[in-house]
Formats: structure tokens, sequence, C-alpha cells
């Protein structure tokens, strides 16, 4: 009796009025747009934009809204993800996942490639199936089922929101698709969302373009088709007021609503952390709020009051959020961990954990980082405003002018560089800049031809680098760079900022072999 008694009083703990109220924003930081979530039973999954980078659309699984693991990749082979020659912040658009009768569905666009598509699982997991597409133009596309089976298939395009009924086997259109609404007045009406509650439709929407004006609104009707009657509140989430000017948490929108096991509902957004006066890098990341319903039937985020990084309110279990972005990445492993990405479809023959056991071989391609293209690269977001990215590398052979290092990465036309290249049978670190077309060599010192670590810190004003000779017991200073200049006020992008470690031929493909033994990325506090 008394281990009975104990196995209830924990599982109250789980499921009770105890249930842990504290959680941490942004759930995802970094360069996590876009977020779409569902659950199946008790376990959420939740998708994101990627763009240029490949594989494509990150999927994380989570048991409370707050601790999420990256369980895969939805779009992780050429066929799936062509993105050969995307302009910087092209390839893949938003994102939703769904899930209906023992399937998952990803929908989403491509850009520069496949238009609006679908795949899907089994497993969310993977592998995910070939791509089916759907003749129906625009962005940011949803999916629907109703409950008399029907599929319904949305996106929007000329600044609203249309939707068809699909055959959901092969994508066909079943209709001409209809206009349904065009929200409240914002400019770039987009991500649409439908929920069926109660007796109506609801359709979510984010308004006012992805930057300080971001928002979310709302709209209702007892027929799919509308017409929609907007929210008297709306919009229902937005950081473009007084008593948000000063919130560290600004540019929210494009969310997505899920209703949890235990009957609550909330909402998971993007929004962005300005770290130097309007200017952010990070990109756009994952946030989470509750929800509540008022007595009219309309949906209320975190209570009508503005989200914070700090939250208080019960979750739907027992959590204590855990999560550590920091990594230390050893390259003992087949494969590479999911937080790696490439720069478009990578050419495979340039990666290689398996010839130098330990280490992740890099070999040179006459594509630049500069260039719209695939070049060797491989980096992992950055995460935090202040952290240290440290990489320990071996140039295993070499030739006039190649050069192999560590890139503070936001795209190709604006990057901070420290890297290794000879010239004249000499060694060379150097630290260079490149902002439009502005490239320039800040510093330029001779080294030997041992292993040497490379070091990026970042803080909200400054980029810092670094190089050691001796194993890291001593580093020296090269030099320093204004973030601003990566962010994306200043580049119009929609991505964040990637560390990433590259390798360039200047003549042949190939002529320079990098190995990394190591790459260290941690939040510095």
């Amino acid at each position: 009796m008394k281990n009975l008694a104990i196995g209830v009083m924990m599982m109250c703990s789980v499921f009770g009025a105890s249930s842990q109220s504290k959680f941490n924003n942004p759930i995802l930081p970094g360069f996590y747009p876009d977020p779409s979530i569902c659950r199946v039973n008790n376990d959420y999954y939740l998708v994101n934009s990627s763009f240029e980078y490949f594989p494509g659309v990150p999927i994380f699984h989570s048991k409370d809204l707050v601790n999420w693991e990256q369980i895969g990749h939805c779009l992780t082979t050429d066929e799936q993800l062509p993105l050969h020659k995307a302009r910087f912040s092209g390839g893949i658009y938003a994102p939703t996942i769904r899930y209906n009768k023992g399937t998952y569905y990803m929908v989403t666009t491509n850009v520069s490639s496949l238009g609006n598509f679908y795949v899907t699982a089994k497993n969310p997991a993977g592998p995910w199936s070939e791509p089916i597409k759907v003749k129906q133009g625009g962005i940011d596309p949803t999916i629907f089922w109703d409950e008399d089976g029907k599929t319904y298939f949305m996106s929007t395009m000329d600044n609203k929101i249309f939707m068809s009924e699909i055959n959901i086997e092969n994508g066909e259109l079943l209709n001409k698709p209809v206009a349904v609404w065009g929200g409240t007045g914002g400019r770039y009406p987009e991500a649409p969302h439908v929920y069926k509650k109660d007796e109506y439709y609801y359709l979510l929407i984010a308004e006012g373009g992805t930057e300080y004006a971001h928002m979310i609104t709302i709209a209702r009707s007892k027929n799919i088709y509308g017409p929609y009657e907007s929210c008297p509140r709306n919009p229902i989430l937005t950081h473009c007021r007084v008593e948000a000017q000063s919130n560290p948490i600004q540019g929210t929108g494009h969310g997505d609503l899920v209703q949890a096991h235990d009957g609550s509902w909330w909402i998971v957004f993007l929004a962005f952390r300005p770290n130097v006066d309007t200017n952010h890098l990070l990109g756009r990341e994952t946030y989470l709020a509750p929800v509540e319903w008022d007595k009219d039937g309309w949906p209320i985020v975190n209570g009508g009051k503005p989200v914070t990084l700090d939250m208080n309110c019960k979750l739907p279990v027992q959590a204590v959020q855990s999560q550590n972005f920091d990594n230390k990445e050893e390259f003992n492993g087949k494969e590479v961990t999911m937080i790696w990405n490439y720069l478009r479809n990578p050419n495979r023959s340039n990666y290689s954990l398996s010839e130098r056991k330990g280490f992740m071989r890099l070999k040179g391609d006459t594509i630049y980082i500069d260039q719209n293209d695939s070049p060797t690269f491989i980096g992992r977001r950055q995460q935090h405003m202040n952290f240290e990215a440290t990489a320990k590398i071996e140039i295993k052979q070499i030739c006039e002018k190649d050069r192999s290092g560590l890139s503070v990465y936001m795209n190709s036309n604006n990057h901070y560089s420290v890297f290794i290249t000879e010239e004249n049978n000499q060694r060379y670190v150097c630290l260079e800049y490149k902002l439009g077309k502005i490239k320039h060599i800040e510093k330029k010192i001779p080294v030997g031809n041992s292993p040497i670590l490379l070091k990026a810190e970042g803080k909200a004003e400054f980029y810092s680098f670094y190089y050691s000779e001796d194993e890291g017991k001593t580093f020296k200073f090269m030099g320093e760079a204004d973030t601003r200049y990566l962010s994306k006020e200043t580049n119009n992008v929609f991505t964040g900022v990637y560390i990433g470690l590259f390798a360039e031929s200047a003549q042949k493909p190939g002529s320079i072999i990098t190995d990394v033994d190591w790459f260290d990325y941690r939040e510095k506090k």
C-alpha cells in the first residue's frame, strides 16, 4: 500500500495542479523560424523553416512543450530538396506539420525549385517520402482535414489566403482555389493555419511582415470557405505596442496553435531578440505561450500580456527545462550530429568521417563561400549572443592561396572568417571581413605547419577572433568586428548567423585537405 501511495503521489505530481510553472523563452534559440506543431497522443512534434541550408526542415520531439530534442530532418535527399544555386534566403519557406490516420504530413514551399509540396512519413524521425506537388501557387502552405474526411490546402497568394480541396493521395486540386480572408489590413498576410473548435473553423495568420510590426491575427467562420469574421481583439499577439516596446522579445508572429493532452491550449511562434539597438543576428527563434479561450470563443494569448523571456504558467506536465545547446563535436561517429548543415546540396565527396578516424576531413572546392552555390562548408547555428566557438584543424595538404578555417557566416555577401592560407611556401593565419562588395584582410600572421586552434567569440556588439599554436594554452588576438554588419537589418535576410568550417581551393578541386579534430561551441555566461 505504501508503494501504491507513492505511485499515486508521483502521478499527481506529473499530471496534477503541482505541474512545473516556469520555463524560459525562446524554447529553440537561434535560427529556428516559422514553427509549426502537432500533437499525437502525449507526444509533440515541431518543424522549422530551413531556407538554403541542407538537410531541410529540422524536426523536434517533446513530451512537455519546453524541452525539445531534434530527431531528424524531413528533407534529406537531393530529390526532396533541390537547392542548386538557390539565392540566400531562398529554398524552404514555412513548413506545416500535421498528423492524420497514422501518417505524418509536412507541407512547405521550395521557392527556388519545387513550389508547394508535401512529404509523408509513418515515423516522424523519417524516412519521409518523395515530394508530392500541389499545383496551387503562393507560399506558406498548410493542410487541414475536416470531420467529413475532406482535405483542404491553403496558401498565401496576392495578399490573401487561398483555399482549395485536394486529393491527399496525389495532391490534385479538386476545385479552383478560393480567397477566404485577407487579414485585418496589415501587410503581407501569410502563414495560414486552420483549426476546428466547437462549431467554428478558426483561421490563424500572420501580418505586418516578419519585422518589428509582425503580429498574429485570427478569424472564424461556420463554413470552411467563409466568410470569416475577424476577432474583435486582433491582433491576438504582437509586441508592436507601447507596453512591449522595451521588451527584449520583438517581431512576434507566424504562429501555430496546439491543444495539449491535458486540454490546455498553447501557441508556438517566431520572434527575435535585438542584440544592439534595433539589430538582431540570431535569426527568428521559436517561442511558446499559453492560450485561453474567452466566453465568446476567441483565443487570448498569455492573458493578453506581452510574452516574456521568463514565463510563469502551468505546463501540461511537470518539466524541468534542461536544454543545453553547448556541443563539442569530436567527429567519432559515422555521421555528424543533427545540428550541422551544409550550404545547398553538398558535394558529398568533399566531406569524410572515414578517411581519417576521429576527424572531419574537408576537401576544398573552387566554389567559395562568397558564392550562391555549394562550397565546402559545414556549420551550426549561433544560438547565443555570448558564445565561444573553437575548432582544432590540421592542414594535411595545401597549395598556393588555398584557404581553410572558421567563418562567422550570415550569407555569401556577409561573413567574417579566420583561416589558414599559404603564399610562397609560407603558411599564414588571416582574418578577413566580407561585407557586400568590400573584402578586407584585417590581419595576416605567419604560422607553422602544426595543428592550429581557431576561435571566434561573440558578444552583443562584437565578434572577436583568435588563434593558438600551443593546443589552446595561449590564444593570440587577431581582431574584432561589429555584429551589426551581420544582422538581419543590414542584410535583409530571413536566416541567422552560422558558425561554419570551410575549405577553398584556389586552382583545382581537392588541392587543399583539412582535417578537423574537434569543434566546440558553448554559451558564455
